[in-house]
């Protein structure tokens, strides 16, 4: 039985970070990571915007080169699924069967795109965008699209939208919620963006339940919304969330639920495992404390910084302030802070410009902003939301301003 040092679960942003890391901090021992998928790690934001625009090619996503990880002893086991752990005898075993063992765990597995549970789901152009396969197969089929439809009006389905909308497709978007971006942002972000999407010629619909994915037998040709009208369609996407892939880790006995329980070193119940990115349920101060999964590259790899110093005997807490960015057409999207739980919204220049920021506010504090195509906002913003600044909101809203002047030295 091949044994390691440290076991990564998981070829992703996390997994990569915490395998680089631990040759920054001087770990000398062995390291094997263990990817579901057959690629060296990649980047995954750009599946949705410059990879599946064919902007950028799979060399150019690559996390880093194949030399990289064999000139630093990294030995990558792709196109295994782990699927079962014993933490008493420190091994985990993949769906093959082989069992492997190791010292340390990190568990950055991620995790897996919630599919649309209703008829029609398995039918050929049926897509989600969460791995490189994934994008592929997209890219594959689009020569023969004239029609598609987007299932989601949050990021990864208005990324989605706007690159179809490049290739002149007709875009029909879907969204059950009454505006898109509804559990992220504030109104006003929601409008922009429909509009937006609108003068590109995709058709958002609002309010929308689908009852069914409608087929030839083999591929699909439409989707039936629970009113019966069918919107046709050549290719569906379906961007609805994620899955946290945890199920062998909770069927071992650690805490969790919507993810895998962590504490400040992204330890999990069990005994010298760890988890981290997507799947790490974790409290988080800029949540109030309350227990969340953060989905983006910045938690992945802070994450996987901690556990690295931990694993070296280092001191390290994970309390980094989130941040997360969304490209669509020529707009640059920076969010800092989470606005979950914000009770005003002030609106800093003017959406026609098409470079303006929202700022959240809680009980008088500032804890977040969303700033399009507005960089100097989301860089001085950001030292608002670490402190928690309180500052008059119609001084907030001015956008001849500078965000710089509100900073407590």
């Amino acid at each position: 039985m091949p044994h390691y040092d440290v076991v990564i679960v998981g070829a992703g942003h996390g997994g990569a970070q915490a395998a680089i890391a631990l040759r920054q901090a001087k770990f000398d021992g062995t390291i094997a990571v263990i990817g579901a998928e057959p690629e060296l790690p990649y980047e995954r934001p750009p599946l949705s915007k410059d990879y599946l625009a064919g902007d950028k090619t799979f060399d150019r996503i690559l996390i880093r080169p194949a030399a990289f990880w064999q000139e630093r002893g990294v030995e990558m086991l792709l196109g295994h699924e782990v699927t079962a752990l014993d933490p008493a005898a420190h091994t985990v075993t993949t769906a093959a069967g082989e069992t492997i063992g190791y010292r340390h765990l990190i568990w950055a597995a991620g995790g897996h795109a919630r599919r649309i549970s209703c008829a029609g789901n398995d039918l050929i152009g049926v897509h989600t965008v969460r791995t490189r396969a994934d994008a592929d197969r997209m890219m594959n089929e689009l020569a023969h699209v004239t029609q598609a439809v987007v299932i989601g009006g949050g990021y990864i389905g208005l990324e989605a939208a706007a690159v179809l909308a490049k290739f002149d497709k007709r875009v029909v978007l879907l969204e059950a919620l009454p505006r898109v971006l509804a559990r992220v942002a504030g109104e006003p972000l929601s409008r922009f963006y429909e509009a937006e999407h609108r003068a590109h010629g995709v058709d958002i619909r609002l309010g929308v339940a689908v009852d069914s994915i409608l087929g030839d037998g083999t591929k699909v040709t439409g989707v039936r919304l629970a009113d019966g009208e069918i919107v046709p369609a050549q290719m569906v996407i379906v961007g609805i969330g994620i899955v946290p892939a945890v199920a062998p880790l909770l069927a071992a006995g650690a805490v969790g639920g919507n993810g895998v329980m962590v504490d400040e070193q992204c330890r999990t119940t069990l005994l010298d495992v760890f988890a981290i990115g997507d799947c790490a349920l974790h409290a988080n101060k800029f949540a109030d404390g309350a227990d969340i999964r953060l989905e983006s590259v910045q938690n992945a790899n802070d994450q996987a910084n901690v556990v690295a110093k931990t694993i070296t005997g280092q001191p390290a807490a994970y309390h980094a302030i989130p941040w997360f960015w969304s490209n669509q057409y020529d707009l640059k999207l920076q969010t800092v802070g989470l606005s979950t739980g914000h009770d005003a919204a002030i609106l800093r220049g003017d959406p026609a410009t098409r470079s303006f920021s929202l700022i959240y506010l809680k009980q008088g504090r500032v804890i977040a902003l969303d700033c399009v195509n507005a960089i100097k906002d989301y860089v001085q913003g950001r030292k608002l939301v670490e402190q928690g600044a309180q500052i008059d909101p119609a001084r907030l809203a001015d956008a001849t301003v500078s965000l710089k002047e509100f900073v407590a030295a």
